[in-house]
């Protein structure tokens, strides 16, 4: 007897015969399907080992030469620290060695102004000295001679002081000329001639001493000899003071 159709399709396709499904037999094709992928990899990783030793690869160097590396690049990396530590070290020494210049020559200045003002105070001293009296009087002193940029122009650099006590004011006017030779015949100049009109006399007043520096400008062809000073004191008892001095270019060979 002959089954339904629908009957037939539960049991079976057509021959009556029912089939059964073994899921064991799928989970063991997948097992092996899996082994065999693994194998693969494997398998292809070893050809990609074997293929590296060949090449002349070795791990076991390749790793020990990183761990060198890296040791090196931290000993690059400490050194470049202290380099820069250094450098830092090197600027703060410049710009304190830039102010320690700037202190000396300020020092230095500071200093070449308190010689100063002790020559003046020694050439005041020294005058007293000399005269060994009580009695009012000046001097010429540390009288120098120097060229000046122009031509034919000097510069009579001097110091007036006084010997003696200094009680009071020394007050007066001072007077430069210079002798020589000109066209063959001697002639003296005055300070009217030697500053072109522009000083007939040089006015002093102090009380210990006092620093001229006096620009002189000489004729074409003149040659100067001396230089005179002549000091005149406004006070009727003090003698007036005349000094002849070699004319000398401070300087000159």
């Amino acid at each position: 007897m002959r089954l339904p159709g629908f009957i037939r399709g539960i049991f079976g396709r057509g021959d009556g015969v029912p089939q059964v499904v073994h899921r064991g037999s799928r989970a063991r094709r997948i097992l092996v399907g899996l082994l065999i992928a693994l194998t693969g990899l494997f398998g292809v990783y070893v050809v990609y080992e074997l293929g590296r030793y060949n090449a002349g690869y070795d791990r076991q160097a390749v790793g020990q030469q990183r761990t060198e590396l890296e040791v090196k690049i931290e000993h690059l990396e400490a050194e470049n620290r202290g380099l820069r530590t250094k450098l830092a070290e090197l600027d703060t020494i410049r710009l304190g060695r830039a102010r320690e210049q700037a202190e000396v020559a300020r020092a230095m200045g500071d200093l070449q102004a308190q010689v100063a003002k002790q020559s003046q105070e020694l050439a005041f001293y020294r005058g007293v000295v000399a005269q060994g009296a009580a009695s009012l009087g000046l001097k010429v002193e540390d009288l120098r001679i120097t060229a000046a940029p122009q031509p034919n122009a000097y510069v009579a650099h001097l110091a007036l002081v006084r010997s003696g006590r200094a009680e009071t004011v020394a007050a007066g006017t001072l007077l430069l000329s210079v002798d020589g030779e000109l066209a063959g015949g001697e002639k003296t100049l005055d300070l009217a001639t030697l500053t072109g009109g522009r000083q007939q006399t040089l006015r002093y007043n102090f009380r210990y001493f006092q620093d001229f520096d006096q620009q002189l400008t000489l004729p074409e062809g003149f040659k100067a000899a001396h230089l005179v000073v002549e000091v005149h004191s406004s006070r009727g008892d003090v003698t007036p003071l005349s000094q002849t001095f070699l004319w000398s270019i401070e300087g000159s060979p």
